[in-house]
């Protein structure tokens, strides 16, 4: 009989298709057909692709996919569904899962099809499988990791300091991250 496996899946590790980059790629405007290919790489190198057609003309909002999962043609539809937003300040687009009829804005693909998180049994996000003691170091020494991201958000290219001579509000939240950062105690050395 075979062991259970020691190795879940971890839904940041599969494919996904989020509607926040489809949006950004312009394939959620109103009333149009777009089409186009999606490319994943892992490490640099290509870890997966697909076609997708996009319909959003009204009464007839779509998602249409079309790839080859081992060497099976996958052919099929996810429908888009557009809801008003909660801050009641336009629409947003949601997917409609095939499997669940849950919506959704993200679309894991595991086993094949991209269906919603809760379609799959036994998989879970990292976070999930982080240990209580790892959990409680790293609450404890997070502004320590994360002062290498503060300081290179602070001085990438196009970061602005001040608006009109006032700092911004995002400027002056990260100076506040940057200096409790500071002030903790970095990891005994025998961690």
């Amino acid at each position: 009989m075979s062991r259970i496996s020691m190795f879940p899946t971890v839904f940041e590790d599969v494919l996904q298709i989020n509607i926040s980059k489809l949006k950004g790629w312009g394939y959620l405007e109103p009333n149009q057909w777009k089409s186009g290919q999606l490319n994943w790489t892992r490490n640099g190198s290509p870890n997966g692709d697909i076609f997708i057609a996009i319909c959003t003309h009204e009464g007839n909002e779509y998602l249409q996919f079309r790839y080859s999962y081992r060497d099976q043609p996958r052919d099929y539809k996810v429908q888009l569904i557009k809801k008003p937003s909660n801050l009641g300040i336009g629409e947003m687009w949601f997917f409609k899962c095939p499997k669940t009829g849950n919506l959704c804005r993200k679309l894991h693909s595991i086993g094949g099809y991209f269906y919603h998180r809760e379609a799959f049994r036994d998989y879970y996000y990292e976070s999930q499988l982080r240990s209580k003691t790892y959990r409680d170091i790293e609450k404890q020494y997070k502004g320590y990791f994360s002062l290498d991201r503060y300081y290179e958000e602070l001085y990438s290219k196009n970061f602005k300091k001040s608006y009109k001579g006032k700092p911004t509000k995002r400027y002056l939240k990260l100076l506040e991250k940057i200096e409790k950062a500071e002030k903790s105690d970095p990891p005994p050395k025998n961690f």
